[in-house]
């Protein structure tokens, strides 16, 4: 099993020295990869439902730091950390510059870069954005998948869709992974699997959360799913990889049955719930050890390296 933390993008922690210390170490302490998460402007007062809180509402205030600005931070400063968008919302930028950025960031962290990828569901921030359509969001994500892929293959490069078109473009230096760096689509729903199944590299679903549980069971029927769906791509589905977020939302709230939540508890309870999500398939686990300052954050991210990880073993 592989692990990943959030870093944060919006509070007090949101420092350059907070997110720098707290990369650092979770390279130090042996974690696999870094997330960050999107979000360029909030409205004062949304409609919008949220999918992963209780009460259908953002926990979070009207500050973020951009997503790309704290990836060329963080890679400046690490060397074996995977660095990945969780999520990057892909209609928000346009292709051409953001098929570039993600190239660009890929050569200067040496192939680190995992783009994880959503459809976002803040509508206000996509009409303050003048972003395609809200809801066009699905058809506009997976042009701009498939923008990307060409530009960072082709040289040069063409592309007519819906949405976009380009004609006889370079846009090297290619990434230095290949094909390209690893597309993981985010969220759990039949759009989701579908754009998995068609155009990714991993799904990465969220779960563990009062609003979201996706206990092994229903991971399982997903995965089931996904299998079928990605075989009838003409895809191997074992080749895909799948990374499970587990963010602390709604921390006092059991899971929806009055069970203890997944990862919830003891360490050994923690460590079994990990083996139980090996066992149906998952590859690594992203964990929320956001705490109300760096120095909490550090502790509960070096407590998990100390008590949970040895559990579990490799």
């Amino acid at each position: 099993m592989r692990y990943g933390f959030y870093l944060p993008t919006r509070g007090p922690t949101a420092t350059r020295d907070g997110i720098l210390t707290l990369a650092r170490e979770g390279e130090r302490l042996g974690l696999h990869s870094a997330m960050i998460a999107d979000h360029i402007v909030f409205p004062a007062q949304s409609d919008s439902v949220y999918p992963y809180t209780l009460d259908r509402k953002h926990p979070g205030g009207g500050d973020a730091l951009e997503t790309f600005s704290i990836l060329g931070v963080v890679a400046g400063a690490t060397e074996r950390l995977r660095l990945v968008t969780s999520v990057l919302v892909l209609p928000y930028r346009n292709p051409v510059l953001t098929a570039k950025m993600v190239a660009s960031l890929d050569v200067l962290s040496g192939g680190r870069v995992t783009l994880g990828v959503g459809v976002g569901w803040l509508k206000e921030e996509f009409e303050a954005l003048e972003s395609p359509p809200f809801d066009r969001r699905g058809a506009v994500t997976d042009e701009w998948i498939a923008i990307f892929k060409q530009l960072w293959s082709r040289s040069p490069a063409s592309f007519s869709g819906e949405f976009y078109s380009f004609a006889d473009v370079k846009a090297e230096p290619f990434p230095l992974q290949k094909p390209h760096p690893p597309i993981w689509v985010g969220g759990h729903s039949r759009a989701a699997l579908r754009r998995t199944a068609r155009f990714g590299d991993g799904w990465h679903p969220v779960g563990a959360i009062a609003a979201s549980p996706l206990p092994p069971e229903e991971m399982r029927a997903h995965l089931d799913t996904l299998k079928r769906l990605t075989e009838a791509e003409g895809r191997d589905f074992s080749a895909l990889t799948i990374s499970y977020k587990a963010p602390l939302y709604d921390t006092a709230v059991s899971d929806r049955d009055g069970t203890r939540r997944s990862f919830s508890g003891r360490s050994e309870e923690i460590a079994g719930d990990i083996r139980g999500f090996a066992a149906i398939g998952v590859h690594e686990l992203i964990f929320d050890f956001r705490g109300q300052s760096i120095s909490e954050t550090v502790e509960l991210l070096q407590r998990f390296a100390t008590e949970v990880m040895p559990q579990v073993g490799s």
